[in-house]
């Protein structure tokens, strides 16, 4: 700096006038007042970063004398130099001269006088710590503000110490503020002798000493030193002092919040320190401002420190309302906003993850876990009270499915792998990761002993709270009534064995209190053997017929016997792998819950197996395992078995087999076939069929690109296509398996076929995509390019022969595909079934039926014969049924068809049952106020269809509904009811008529699925479905159910006529999980939600009192209640509507809605709602309590999607609601959405959750945040 001055004229000038003033004795202000004027001269921007390195090198120190510190405390009050420089500069000095003014006396100034020793400078030093260390606001608006931030970062080296790669001036300021706090805790330290007991053993802020003259004789420095004893005791108490007021003051203790967030290894060493002074510190006890306990408490949160400082005792009472109240729980219905209500979201998350109408790419596992961790952190919970709430919504969840009714849809087995396993592999996998978290935690800390008994306490309460939560749910469970179930037995001793197999718990439980009293129907896991089938399979018994029987009704009681099994499937004979298949997919896949998390994976790895090392045929190597390989997929085609491999996660991996399946059994002429032990004889037609049916069941193939594109925003299911699927697979591949993975494999002692390391596309199965591209353009536009005698055209008439020779025989006129036609009958050669590959017949077949359609409709062929050769077709190769299923879906929505008239002559006739459909719908939908048309179109018109619909319909009539015909019809149902609901009103009903006389039993489903076309076709039902979801679930006036709401309220007992000799009236929440999914605009969706959100909020507020009342309504004294509303009730409703409104637009639109939420709909919200009430309604309670309650669901998205943690609190303000969040992840989006808004409108707390979680990359924008509000 000195070469910089001498290089400088006008600094050796400045230099000069500073001199001669010290010597002549001038009043500082003079002094300022002219070096104001010489340095406006010449043009030097203030406040000037060479002038505070002048002025602090000219004091430390030659002229530490008071004038010189007068003249820099002038400086700074003038604005001729930052402050941040200043306090940086003289920290930077000050290292260590604390204590060296003892050790060397004093110091000799230019002038040879006596000066003030180090001591003295340091208490100066404080002083202006005091004044200037809380103000920034001004600093950072100057325009050399970065200039100066980079200054101050190479003067105290931050960026080389705390080692971040972000260099932007808020981050600089974070650090600076974090180095001035530690550089004071080690001098404290380092005045009492403890900085030696710290791990580093010195401080990371040291420095070499600066050099000093020493004057003076022996006597004059015993005489200094007890003086400077004095002065060092007051400095160190002073330094303690100062510490604490920058861990309170809002705008440091803000900054450190950052710091804390975004630097948590060096935050740690901070508080190692800060630990060691508040349990050895003279000084911290001898201070009258602030105790160790006091400074140990400002320490362990600096958020709450943040918080805290502008709250009210109104505001504290109002944080005491929404978290107090103790939780009980009910596995019944659950009336009421009670505390069990605040696990709504796990009861509609369960209700949609079984509900079977799609399937998810990733694991419920994965996403119930990351759902739990947000509840808990949200609810502000122990684990013990969020397990009985995680096993009692599984328990509500199984009770409300307990009499399914019949359809094809899931059933008893889905859910109660939910509960059984599922839910068991949440918690276990939530435990291990909270035990490997603490014990990280002990080991990084065991370097210092104090902080190590500390560390080592808490993860004994932890682990004891985890154990709590891990045995202390189940112990309760053990004391509440049995739960009889006429198919599973006492469900509570389930449950225990569920976990015992997964080492939740161990035997003991078996002294249980009451434990050995009821039907136990499920051997203990610790008695394997006593199951006869299974014990003889262990003893080496062979597989003879009657032990395959025993095996497939009875699940695997442990996973040695499954491993047995699997071992057969894998090295077997061909009879014997295919009795292991049919025993794998029996019982063990569907109701082994104490073993199922492996049986899924033993199938899905069995329907991909490794070519052999010794295979040299040029055929693939799957085709000598057909018969095994269909056993497999005809026992996965269950809708509950789709179901369950999709809750473990497994449709990618299933994907990418079923696709190398279809790809080699398609591509091969049927002429070998293979006969099974029941029996029935098979060919690479069947093998391909039921391969392709069931890969097709994993994505919604059949719609038409109409759904994925309207509005902004596209629904959840239109993400699951091949290649998305593929996608995930292959990113599973990449990754690796997780730990949970690998810990659960290393269970095995066979060992497993070899997982597919590389990653597939869809352009690795030529075949595949040519008939994907093929699909999409039959659904995009009208069928084309068939030209005459090419081998598709030839293909395509040969098939209308077999389909319609007795039509052809009949008369003159052949049906063909309409390129050609020929004359007189065909012959008997031509109705034989042409032997050809099955991709080349699905390439023919959309053109077939076509033609088929074309005739139908200019009357060349009867609606019965069309029927009836369709069929033909789907017998012939059962794929094809999937060709036919979109082909129809896509001329439905072309409209080009005439309508129909199902008068029971030419097409069936649904009158039989159509009045008693109209009447079922309308009190299925009572409770939700919507108006049902009448299904008399015009009063006395018959029922029509449009040909398409009527053709289909008529087809799958066709299907006998016996077991063969089941995994197809499970992909024909669901596009039939998608097909109608798509159709103008009342198609659905029509085709549920119809389909309800053939099936009765299946009436129940047919007539609910028809009840929800409602809602495709009225937009303002849907609304009103919303609305109906609020006011049920809050207990608002007006809900037909209950005034308590609650959770039973919204979800009730499911749906179907067996409650109460007749069709009940459907909870408004089940209607919704089964109607989103087909609303298109979700968007439109959304906007509903958030208005019916703060119209329920208020009218929380106002307890449904009209306006003259309210504005007559006082607040009581202590303020606890607002216009007669209890404000912990009124806050308890308000969070869980918040809940209901978060969870529905997750649920509907998933990571894609949320983003588009928090960035577009509700800055909209926030710059159009707030502001003073204006309709004279509930005052600004209400108002601002919907803001803020659309804020707190932003939240729960948030945590959601981030699978992290989040503390939600509300605080209410006199005229608004004050929120307080304290968010454990968020979005980087939020700084660019969020932050002026929330910083207009005073949510400082609210913002700097936001951003201060956010990452280093958002903390500068955060720190801004926090000066700004200064």
């Amino acid at each position: 700096m000195e070469l910089l001055c001498k290089e400088n004229g006008i600094w050796e000038n400045v230099l000069e006038l500073t001199k001669n003033a010290q010597s002549k004795g001038i009043e500082p202000l003079h002094w300022a007042t002219q070096l104001s004027s010489t340095l406006n001269s010449a043009a030097v921007s203030l406040p000037s970063i060479e002038l505070a390195h002048l002025l602090v090198s000219h004091i430390c120190w030659e002229n530490n004398i008071p004038i010189t510190w007068k003249f820099l405390e002038k400086a700074l009050t003038g604005k001729l130099v930052p402050p941040m420089l200043v306090l940086a500069l003289l920290s930077s000095s000050m290292r260590t001269m604390n204590k060296q003014g003892l050790e060397l006396g004093v110091v000799k100034n230019q002038g040879n006088s006596k000066s003030n020793a180090p001591p003295g400078a340091f208490r100066l030093y404080m002083e202006l710590l005091k004044r200037y260390a809380f103000s920034f606001k001004s600093q950072i608006h100057d325009p050399n503000y970065q200039k100066i931030m980079k200054s101050v970062d190479e003067i105290l080296h931050l960026s080389e110490i705390f080692g971040l790669r972000v260099c932007e001036p808020g981050t600089l300021v974070v650090e600076y503020v974090f180095s001035i706090v530690w550089q004071l805790l080690d001098a404290a330290l380092d005045d009492e002798g403890l900085l030696e007991q710290t791990p580093e053993k010195k401080s990371k802020w040291a420095t070499t000493l600066q050099d000093m003259e020493l004057d003076g004789d022996d006597s004059f420095i015993e005489k200094a030193t007890e003086h400077h004893d004095r002065l060092l005791k007051l400095n160190s108490v002073m330094a303690v002092e100062q510490i604490g007021q920058l861990l309170q003051n809002k705008i440091t203790s803000g900054l450190l919040y950052l710091a804390q967030k975004n630097m948590p290894s060096h935050w740690r060493a901070f508080v190692q320190h800060l630990r060691l002074l508040g349990a050895n510190s003279s000084a911290l006890r001898s201070s009258k401002l602030i105790s160790p306990e006091a400074l140990m408490q400002l320490s362990s949160d600096m958020q709450k420190v943040f918080s805290q400082e502008s709250r009210t005792p109104l505001q504290k009472e109002f944080c005491a309302a929404t978290n107090s109240g103790s939780l009980t729980y009910s596995a019944g219905l659950c009336h009421g906003a009670t505390s069990s209500a605040i696990w709504l979201p796990l009861d509609l998350f369960l209700e949609d993850a079984t509900a079977g109408s799609q399937v998810a790419p990733t694991s419920a596992i994965e996403d119930l876990c990351g759902y739990i961790k947000s509840l808990q952190a949200i609810n502000g919970t122990t684990w013990h009270d969020t397990f009985l709430g995680l096993w009692f919504a599984a328990l509500r969840h199984v009770q409300r499915e307990r009499d399914p009714i019949e359809g094809p849809v899931p059933r008893l087995d889905t859910s109660l792998c939910m509960l059984l396993s599922i839910l068991i592999l949440v918690i276990a996998d939530i435990i291990e990761e909270e035990e490997a978290s603490l014990m990280d935690e002990a080991e990084n800390n065991l370097t210092d002993q104090w902080c190590d008994k500390q560390v080592v306490g808490r993860f004994i309460f932890c682990e004891q709270s985890l154990f709590g939560g891990r045995c202390g749910t189940l112990l309760f469970l053990a004391y509440l009534p049995c739960i009889l179930f006429p198919s599973a037995g006492n469900l509570r001793h389930l449950i225990v064995e569920a976990c015992i197999a997964r080492n939740l718990l161990d035997t003991s439980v078996y002294f249980w209190p009451g434990y050995v009293k009821g039907r136990i129907n499920q051997i203990p896991h610790s008695l394997p053997g006593q199951i006869p089938g299974w014990s003889s399979l262990m003893k080496g018994a062979s597989l003879t017929a009657s032990m395959v029987n025993a095996l497939v009704s009875t699940p695997a009681s442990s996973l040695a016997e499954l491993e047995k099994i699997y071992e057969i499937a894998v090295n077997g004979s061909d009879d014997e792998k295919i009795s292991a298949a049919t025993i794998l997919c029996g019982a063990s896949f569907l109701r082994g819950w104490n073993i199922q998390e492996y049986t899924v994976r033993f199938v899905t790895k069995l329907l991909s197996p490794p070519v052999p090392s010794n295979y040299s045929g040029s055929d693939s190597h799957l085709i000598g395992l057909a018969p095994s390989l269909n056993t497999l997929l005809v026992g996965t085609s269950s809708v509950d078995a789709v179901q369950i491999l999709s809750l473990h996660g497994l449709v990618p991996q299933l994907a990418g087999a079923l696709m190398d399946i279809c790809e080699v059994f398609g591509s091969c002429v049927p002429d070998v076939s293979w006969a099974l032990p029941t029996g029935e004889e098979i060919n690479v037609h069947n093998v391909f069929s039921n391969a392709f049916i069931l890969l097709l069941r994993l994505w919604r193939f059949n719609h038409p690109p109409l759904e994925h594109v309207m509005g902004d925003v596209p629904p959840v299911w239109s993400q699951l296509t091949p290649e998305y699927l593929l996608l995930v697979r292959n990113s599973q591949v990449s990754s690796g398996k997780t730990p949970k993975d690998r810990n659960r494999i290393r269970k095995l002692s066979t060992p497993a076929i070899p997982s597919p390391t590389q990653p597939i596309f869809v352009d690795s199965f030529p075949k595949l995509k040519l008939w994907y591209r093929q699909h999409q353009a039959c659904i995009a536009s009208t069928l084309t390019g068939l030209v005459h005698g090419t081998p598709v055209h030839q293909i395509v008439d040969g098939l209308l022969h077999m389909m319609f020779r007795k039509v052809n025989k009949g008369g003159s006129q052949t049906i063909t595909s309409g390129s050609s036609s020929s004359s007189g009958p065909g012959s008997e050669d031509a109705s034989l079934r042409p032997k050809l590959p099955a991709w080349d017949i699905l390439e023919a077949v959309p053109f077939v039926v076509d033609a088929a359609l074309t005739a139908c409709s200019h009357g060349r062929l009867s609606p019965r014969e069309l029927a009836t050769g369709l069929k033909d077709l789907a017998d012939y190769l059962p794929a094809s049924l999937a060709t036919i299923v979109s082909y129809f879906s896509a001329e439905v929505t072309r409209g080009i068809w005439k309508p129909v008239f199902m008068n029971g002559t030419d097409w069936p006739s649904p009158a039989a049952f159509l009045s008693t459909a109209e009447e079922q719908i309308k009190r299925i939908l009572a409770t939700t106020g919507v108006d049902v048309p009448s299904l008399a179109q015009g009063g006395t018109s018959q029922a029509t269809l449009p040909l398409p619909l009527a053709a289909f319909v008529s087809l799958t009539i066709t299907y006998k509904l016996d077991r063969g015909s089941e995994r197809f019809l499970n992909l024909a149902g669901p596009a039939l009811e998608s097909l109608a609901a798509g159709c103008p009103w009342p198609c659905m009903p029509i085709v549920a008529s119809l389909w309800s006389q053939k099936v009765k039993r299946w009436s129940d489903f047919l007539i609910f699925s028809a009840s929800r076309t409602v809602f495709h076709h009225n937009s303002d039902a849907v609304v009103q479905l919303l609305k109906s979801c609020f006011t049920a679930t809050v207990g608002l006036s007006g809900s037909p159910i209950t005034n308590n709401g609650g959770i039973g309220a919204l979800l009730g007992h499911g749906y179907g006529s067996h409650f109460y000799g007749g069709f009940s009236p459907v909870a408004p929440g089940v209607l919704y999980l089964r109607v989103y999914e087909c609303i298109r605009d979700i968007m439109f969706m959304t906007e509903e939600i958030l208005c019916l959100l703060m119209l329920s909020v208020r009218e929380i507020a106002a307890n449904g009192q009209p306006k003259e009342r309210i504005e007559k309504l006082k607040k009581t004294k202590y303020g606890t209640r607002y216009g007669q509303v209890s404000l912990a009730k009124a806050m308890t409703k308000v969070k869980l509507a918040a809940s209901l409104g978060a969870s529905l637009v997750w649920l509907s639109g998933g990571s894609g809605l949320v983003h588009s939420l928090i960035q577009e709909t509700l800055p909209s919200w926030f710059l159009s709602v707030h502001g003073p009430e204006q309709d004279g309604g509930s005052g600004g309670m209400g108002a601002m309590l919907g803001i803020r309650t659309c804020i707190l669901c932003s939240y729960v998205w948030n945590v959601c999607l981030g699978s992290g943690f989040g503390i939600i609190r509300f605080c209410e303000l006199d005229g608004g609601v004050y929120t307080s969040v304290a968010v454990r992840s968020g979005y980087g989006c939020i700084k660019e959405t969020e932050q002026g808004g929330l910083r207009q409108w005073n949510e400082e707390e609210l913002a700097l959750a936001l951003l201060g979680r956010s990452g280093i990359g958002a903390m500068g924008a955060a720190a801004e945040l926090i000066i700004c509000n200064e």
